[in-house]
């Protein structure tokens, strides 16, 4: 026997990098395959559909933007969520940050603006962090009177801030502050000329990958580059640092972190607070967008940062990717995209048949036969139609949450104490 072991071939490891559970992870280059292959497809499909807004700059420049409070919401909740603290408070600690950043910019400018937005959704999350780690609320429950509490606090104090006084002959009123100045852009010259020049010239992908790299170095907002840089930083600290070993130890097995010496509530306290924080900072960001904080202007966008944060399976990559797609679709109806919304159906059509085969081919057949049928069907529609009703463009982004949540489901992989009570002591 001993023999036998000895003079037996090492075990073949499999290439790439394998989660728990046997679930293997993407390697960089298959992420960049997939990028080329989206990038053919968007081509493609704007061949084909003549529907040039696809690529094109402006339309990719305002799915950066409008992505961009997504992405910090669906930041934000990766956080809390990686801590063991479900929050769906997002949108309520938008909302305050708005609200400071419209209170605070029209007096001392765009950049006082973002601190006050930061400090405004901070506060949001520590109220949310003492209610469910310090008292045990249910996070949902904790989350919700946070929405709920949030809308009423910025409308009652929009009323008695901006609708008198000084901020009322201002411009103000009960729906909206003052406007505050406006937050200079900046533009990478040399580059984002060149890359006009290529997509102006209509060659297929190569014009197409110029227009929508162009979005990303012409008139581009130094918070966006902020939020790129916050992405970058969180996945430094949470998987390259001692600090972010221990806090998403809070969130897969508090009992054994506290044995080995982990102050869980400091940090499901920090998490929280982080969490708030870049939640206010993209309500900031859309009072800095049109300069002036205004009644419902955050639209849900931080359910749909959770949708990102589900949808990119609580990482910053997957995050990112998601706020992408929920941008581009939100700028599609912004834009009033009633065509490109109609070729969008082509696209998606596409992309579920390649979905489908890819499905079949690892035996998850109940799983193709639906993504399968799905393809038909939206051929069908883009078939039988010239363009789309202006309230199905309007429900878009809404819409293509529903169906990427649907699609990907289930392949998440939630950390292992996520929502669960937590007491000090509680594995002795």
């Amino acid at each position: 026997m001993a023999s036998e072991l000895a003079t037996a071939p090492p075990p073949v490891r499999p290439r790439g990098r394998v989660e728990r559970g046997g679930k293997r992870r993407l390697s960089y280059p298959m992420i960049l395959l997939i990028i080329a292959g989206g990038l053919l497809l968007l081509s493609l499909v704007r061949a084909i559909t003549d529907t040039g807004s696809l690529t094109d700059t402006r339309q990719w420049g305002s799915a950066l933007g409008l992505a961009v409070p997504i992405g910090l919401a669906g930041l934000g909740g990766l956080w809390a969520e990686r801590a063991g603290v479900i929050n769906i408070g997002l949108e309520g600690m938008m909302m305050l940050g708005l609200f400071a950043a419209g209170w605070i910019g029209w007096q001392y400018g765009p950049w006082a603006a973002v601190l006050a937005g930061i400090i405004g959704g901070l506060l949001g999350g520590l109220v949310h962090a003492v209610a469910t780690v310090t008292f045990g609320v249910d996070h949902i429950v904790s989350g919700v009177a946070i929405n709920i509490l949030a809308l009423g606090v910025v409308q009652f104090l929009a009323k008695l801030w901006f609708g008198e006084g000084a901020a009322a002959q201002a411009g103000g009123n009960d729906k909206q502050s003052p406007r505050m100045d406006e937050m200079p852009t900046f533009t990478v010259p040399g580059i984002s000329d060149a890359l006009r020049s290529i997509a102006d010239q209509g060659w297929f992908l190569v014009s197409d990958t110029a227009g929508i790299l162009g979005a990303a170095v012409t008139n581009v907002s130094w918070i966006t580059l902020l939020a790129i840089l916050l992405f970058v930083g969180t996945w430094w600290v949470l998987w390259k640092t001692p600090f972010g070993l221990r806090l998403r130890s809070c969130g897969e097995n508090p009992v054994a972190g506290e044995s080995l010496g982990v102050n869980v509530y400091l940090y499901k306290y920090i998490a929280v607070a982080v969490s708030g924080g870049l939640a206010g900072l993209g309500g900031a960001y859309l009072a800095v967008f049109i300069r002036m904080y205004q009644d419902g202007q955050t639209g849900g966008r931080g359910y749909l940062g959770l949708a990102t944060m589900i949808f990119g399976n609580w990482r910053p990559g997957g995050v990112a990717m998601g706020a992408g797609l929920f941008g581009f679709m939100d700028a599609l109806q912004i834009r009033g995209g009633g065509p490109t919304v109609h070729g969008m159906l082509l696209l998606f059509a596409i992309a579920l048949a390649g979905l489908a085969v890819h499905q079949f081919i690892r035996n998850k057949r109940v799983a193709g036969t639906v993504s399968g049928v799905l393809a038909v069907l939206l051929f069908l529609w883009y078939s039988a139609t010239d363009t789309m009703p202006l309230e199905l463009v309007t429900a878009s982004p809404y819409i293509t949450t529903l169906l990427v949540l649907a699609l990907f489901s289930q392949h998440l992989r939630v950390p292992a104490a996520i929502g669960r009570s937590y007491r000090r002591g509680q594995g002795t």
